[in-house]
């Protein structure tokens, strides 16, 4: 556990700690590691012989998934949402290293993405791959909320509030779900849209939690010259990295949070590093063409 200290121009409440899940595997990172233990077991279990799952250009998820496939004995299919990405393979850091882990694509359209579960694009997909293993866009299922609850462990009982980026909803519903009675949840999308209470609540088993809304900087994957400076200093100072997509967001959340003196005094506040270091890459190819500040 590691715990942040006053440094002057990033200054932090002393009860603040921060859980670096992004430590537990290179590649197969943080809540991907968490996310993905159950269903490469029941995987395993079913015989299958390949994984397949959907991402954008920059997905942690498909990252992991190709690196657990090459890792465990897997083969890996990603469904990418975008056609135009397929002649940009060398240039994409995330499905250039998917590839090179063995995975195989097929790139769809936007308009095909958003029917990604639907019975018949389904059907076509296992006419296309034979059988494989389904593991749906950023890994949440109900596997993954088991692995998920895993991420608290009596070592952390003390703690008032435990803090965690949210993309699809896994990780803070087992989050929820082992959490102790005096403990709250508190989340902080990294996307605009209130339909993640929705989408919580189908497996969360408890109250005690909160989204935290205002943090997401325009939207997913949006960012500010703001943003970048914070993730910047942060690093500087604390030596930890974080990433513009999800850690960065929620971090800075937690910072202004703590100004505004929303938690009370004393309070104990646990930070849950989900990692998504990979993505740095190409978000710095994006802030490059653009001429703004990089991730350092």
């Amino acid at each position: 556990m590691l715990k942040f200290e006053d440094k002057g121009d990033l200054s932090v409440d002393n009860q603040v700690y921060i859980k670096p899940e992004y430590l537990i595997h290179p590649h197969i990172s943080g809540n991907k590691y968490r996310k993905l233990k159950y269903n490469l077991i029941e995987a395993k279990r079913l015989q299958k012989k390949s994984l397949l799952t959907f991402g954008g250009a920059f997905s942690n998820h498909i990252a992991a998934v190709a690196s657990a496939g090459q890792e465990f004995g897997f083969e890996t299919i990603g469904v990418i949402r975008g056609e135009e990405l397929q002649s940009k393979i060398d240039s994409n850091p995330t499905l250039s290293f998917a590839e090179t882990c063995g995975m195989r694509f097929k790139f769809v359209s936007r308009q095909d993405y958003k029917c990604k579960t639907d019975d018949h694009f389904l059907f076509e997909l296992h006419k296309e791959f034979g059988d494989f293993y389904l593991i749906p866009e950023g890994g949440t299922n109900e596997l993954a909320i088991k692995g998920c609850e895993e991420i608290l462990t009596k070592y952390d009982n003390h703690y008032d509030y435990v803090c965690c980026s949210v993309g699809t909803g896994g990780t803070i519903s087992g989050l929820i779900n082992s959490a102790l009675p005096h403990q709250k949840i508190l989340g902080f999308p990294a996307l605009k849209g209130e339909f993640l209470q929705e989408e919580i609540a189908k497996f969360a088993t408890h109250t005690n939690w909160e989204l935290i809304t205002n943090y997401h900087f325009g939207g997913y994957a949006k960012v500010s010259d703001e943003l970048i400076a914070f993730i910047n200093t942060f690093k500087r100072l604390h030596h930890i990295p974080l990433d513009p997509v999800y850690t960065g967001k929620m971090m800075y959340g937690i910072y202004d949070l703590i100004k505004k003196n929303y938690f009370p005094k004393d309070s104990k506040i646990l930070v849950i590093h989900s990692g998504g270091l990979q993505g740095i890459d190409g978000m710095n190819q994006k802030l490059k063409q653009q001429k703004k500040p990089l991730i350092v």
